[in-house]
């Protein structure tokens, strides 16, 4: 999705022409060349075929070439240290800066490629090399611009006075992307990352995000995008191309951030109109629709975009068919079961699907396989509300909770599945699938303001963790959850102690990296807060 954001700032480039167009011009454009090769990769990143990553990997090593041929002929730190010494921007022609910018882009997608293709440690600090020197490319260019006032649209240069604040935009975009990302890696990728030069430093800017927000902050991080900013970026290419399958995709994504569903699923939908010739594209509408209809409840048509992403598309068939089974466990007794589907048939399919990815397993599937588990013997015993379990791993209740009709329907849900669990047989699973209920019930609550009922929820999961079997991801989250519950309400000081808690004292429990993104997140919001002085009143952490 972060290369995406490359078109949204190539003015020169229309968002529906043919490759064959891109193919024609890319050993005499940079920007033509970047693009058709951003192209392939994207397509090799959703369908993690070898052969396409192979093809990526190769058009973008052609594109960097070519980006090779413009930029100014000299070493890369040389040259913008003596232009910030001697103040001169002139040495530097417009389409050397931008020749600069591509270079970068380059060697951050080929370093992608790089960690996706091979899993060993001489990829590993290859592939940091390459996001190294493009950080500092984008780190150079930022103080370049900065200097000669072309920041914040005060520029005295006629050379970029045209493109406005291109140029500087797309910079701050990556290099707010850069700190932010490493400072919520875990200590042991740190570590590895220090290696090759990073650091994991929360430092220097807080300049506008770009469009690949709505994906990095919602999914990983806070739960809040800069949807302003996206916005204000969005406009004028959507505009001028309103049939454009990438910006009314992105478009789509700003009213799901907005909480506004109905919207986000129209123009899902025009997004899948706009073009037929990229189905991939239209299997990333799929996942966002499915999405879509849970926060609305509609579990057939949630199971509908299921079941063809698990028809079409490679990334995850674990992922797709506990998803269509999730959503079929949501059915009421008497529903139809589409083409005679059974849930606990799916679930037991679901171990046998497990896919490794530059010889990794993805943590959404191994979640998912230990979930389907259950089901594995005779007498299984059943999840209580499975969708709505990942609902919350994908970060979906920051979305309902800006709507509090979704949030009330979800939390009536959330109620009768825990009447159900009570009238239930009790089993060795009847804690942990009571502390899942809880966490999501208090979410809900939280964000209908009824935060001492939250508060209740949260505390309940940690004082009652010894008797969790297996979920024992539900604790440190509960943690969270309270800790940025604490913090939206001005006990900061206690929120901070309550994420250093479950940073620390807890390890090797389901989807560890991503409940780490999100703890880092909430205490870079907490230091934020505290040199800022003031208090954030809203936080999505959930």
């Amino acid at each position: 999705f972060l290369k995406i954001n490359l078109v949204l700032n190539l003015r020169h480039l229309c968002s529906c022409v043919s490759l064959f167009f891109f193919l024609n011009r890319t050993k005499d454009s940079m920007y033509h060349a970047l693009t058709y090769a951003t192209i392939l990769e994207m397509q090799a990143m959703m369908t993690f075929d070898a052969q396409d990553m192979l093809n990526a990997g190769n058009t973008m090593k052609e594109a960097q070439a070519t980006c090779q041929k413009f930029r100014k002929k000299s070493t890369v730190a040389d040259s913008f240290n003596n232009l910030v010494h001697r103040q001169n921007l002139e040495h530097f022609t417009e389409e050397e800066i931008h020749a600069e910018i591509c270079y970068a882009e380059c060697l951050l997608q080929r370093a992608a490629l790089t960690f996706l293709q091979d899993e060993n440690m001489v990829s590993f600090i290859k592939g940091g090399i390459k996001v190294r020197n493009s950080y500092q490319t984008y780190r150079l260019l930022m103080i370049l611009l900065i200097a000669f006032g072309v920041w914040k649209g005060h520029i005295r240069h006629p050379g970029v006075e045209r493109k406005e604040n291109t140029n500087s935009n797309y910079c701050s975009a990556y290099l707010c992307f850069f700190p932010q990302t490493l400072s919520m890696f875990p200590t042991r990728i740190l570590r590895l990352l220090e290696f090759v030069g990073f650091s994991g430093s929360k430092a220097i800017v807080s300049y506008s995000f770009s469009s690949f927000a709505l994906f990095y902050s919602t999914n990983l991080g806070t739960g809040k995008g800069n949807v302003e900013e996206a916005e204000r970026l969005l406009k004028p290419y959507l505009a001028r191309y309103p049939k454009g399958a990438i910006f009314l995709f992105f478009a789509g994504r700003i009213e799901t951030i907005k909480g506004n569903i109905d919207t986000a699923v129209s123009r899902f939908e025009e997004c899948c109109e706009a073009q037929q010739h990229w189905k991939q594209f239209h299997h990333m509408c799929y996942w966002e629709l499915m999405w879509c209809f849970t926060y609305k409840r509609q579990w057939k048509m949630a199971y509908f975009y299921a079941d063809l992403l698990s028809k079409e598309n490679n990334w995850s068939k674990v992922t797709y068919i506990y998803m269509k089974a999730a959503y079929l466990s949501m059915f009421g007794r008497d529903d139809h079961r589409p083409f005679g589907d059974n849930e606990v048939e799916l679930f037991r399919t679901v171990p046998s699907l497990k896919l490794k990815i530059a010889g990794k397993s993805l943590p959404t599937e191994k979640f998912a396989i230990r979930k389907s588990r259950r089901y594995l013997s005779s007498n299984p015993v059943p999840l209580p509300v499975p969708a709505l379990e990942m609902m919350y791993i994908w970060n979906g209740y920051a979305v309902i909770g800006k709507c509090p009709d979704l949030t009330e329907g979800m939390l009536q849900t959330l109620t009768e599945a825990e009447a159900a669990l009570e009238r239930s047989p009790a089993t060795e699973l009847l804690a942990d699938d009571q502390c899942l209920l809880k966490l999501l019930k208090g979410l809900c609550l939280k964000h209908l303001g009824k935060i001492s009922e939250a508060e209740d929820y949260f505390t309940y999961i940690h004082l009652n963790e010894r008797k969790i079997k297996y979920d024992h991801y539900l604790i440190p989250n509960a943690l969270l959850e309270l800790a940025v519950l604490y913090m939206d309400h001005g006990r900061r000081e206690e929120g901070v102690k309550l994420l250093e808690r479950a940073k620390q004292n807890y390890k090797n429990y389901s989807m560890e990296t991503r409940t780490h993104f999100r703890i880092q997140a909430a205490l870079h919001q907490a230091k934020s807060v505290s040199e800022n002085g003031v208090h954030s009143g809203t936080s999505a952490v959930s």
